[in-house]
C-alpha cells in the first residue's frame, strides 16, 4: 500500500527545516547507501552527526508521529534515523531496492517515507518513481507532504534538471510485518473512524475496535 501523508509539516515548520539546513555541510549520499545501491546514487546528505541537524531529525520525526495516519497505516515499531537529502542539477538516484536490515540493530525495512520539503516548481525532474502493479507511479507532492511506501519496492529519484530538491527519508521497522496485514487493519481504523463521526451506535463502534484490538493481538510482533 503506498499512502500520500498531506500536511505532516505546515509551512512554518517546512521553512524551520529548511532554515536549519541552508547552512548544512552537505557530503556525498553514496555514505549511506548499501553495497548494491551505492552505484547508482548520487546525492548529497547533510552530515548525521551535526547536533543541529539531529534537532531538526527529532523535529521532523516527531511531526511525522503526529499524523493521524501514520500510525494506523505504519504501526510503527522503530524508525530509522532520518536523513535529509539534497539533489542538484545532474544529480539522481538510480533503480534499487532498499536494504532489508539496516543499522547496527538490524532494523527491518518494512516500509519508507520521502517526506518532500521543496516546492515543486522550484526544480524540474527529481520525481520519486515507485515500480507497481499498475506501472511506474511518479511522485512529486508539495512541501510538507510525504508519501508512504513498501521500502521492498524497486524505486529510484529521476534526474534534477533545474532547481535543487530538498527532502527527509527514512525507513520503518512495523510492528506487523505483513502488507496485507497492515492494509487490512488500516481499512478498519478507517471504517471506524468514519462510523464514530457518523454518530454511529456506540455498540457497533466498540465492535470494530474489538477486531482491531483482536487482529493486533494475533499479527503484531514487538
Amino acid at each position: 500500500m503506498m499512502l500520500v501523508l498531506q500536511n505532516v509539516l505546515g509551512a512554518e515548520d517546512v521553512a524551520r527545516l529548511r532554515d536549519g539546513l541552508a547552512t548544512a555541510a552537505w557530503a556525498d549520499g553514496r555514505a549511506t547507501a548499501g553495497a548494491a545501491a551505492r552505484a547508482v546514487k548520487n546525492n548529497l546528505q547533510a552530515p548525521g552527526a551535526d547536533r543541529a541537524i539531529q534537532a531538526l531529525e527529532d523535529f521532523a520525526e516527531a511531526a511525522l508521529q503526529r499524523h493521524p495516519l501514520f500510525e494506523i497505516a505504519a504501526r510503527p515499531r522503530r524508525l530509522s534515523r532520518l536523513l535529509f537529502s539534497r539533489y542538484e542539477p545532474g544529480m539522481t538516484y538510480g533503480r534499487h531496492t532498499d536494504d532489508a536490515l539496516m543499522g547496527a540493530d538490524a532494523l527491518r525495512t518494512d516500509l519508507a517515507f520521502t517526506l518532500f520539503l521543496s516546492p515543486p516548481a522550484d526544480y524540474d525532474g527529481g520525481e520519486l518513481t515507485i515500480d507497481s502493479a499498475l506501472g511506474e507511479q511518479a511522485i512529486k507532492l508539495e512541501p510538507g507532504d510525504a508519501i508512504l511506501y513498501p521500502a521492498g519496492t524497486i524505486h529510484f529519484v529521476a534526474p534534477v534538471t533545474r532547481g535543487v530538491r530538498l527532502a527527509c527519508v527514512g525507513w520503518i521497522q512495523s510492528l506487523v510485518a505483513d502488507a496485507a496485514q497492515r492494509e487490512i487493519l488500516f481499512d478498519l481504523s478507517i471504517a471506524r473512524t468514519r462510523l464514530s463521526q457518523a454518530n454511529a451506535p456506540a455498540e457497533e463502534v466498540l465492535r470494530l475496535d474489538k477486531t482491531v484490538s483482536n487482529l493486533l493481538r494475533m499479527w503484531a510482533r514487538p
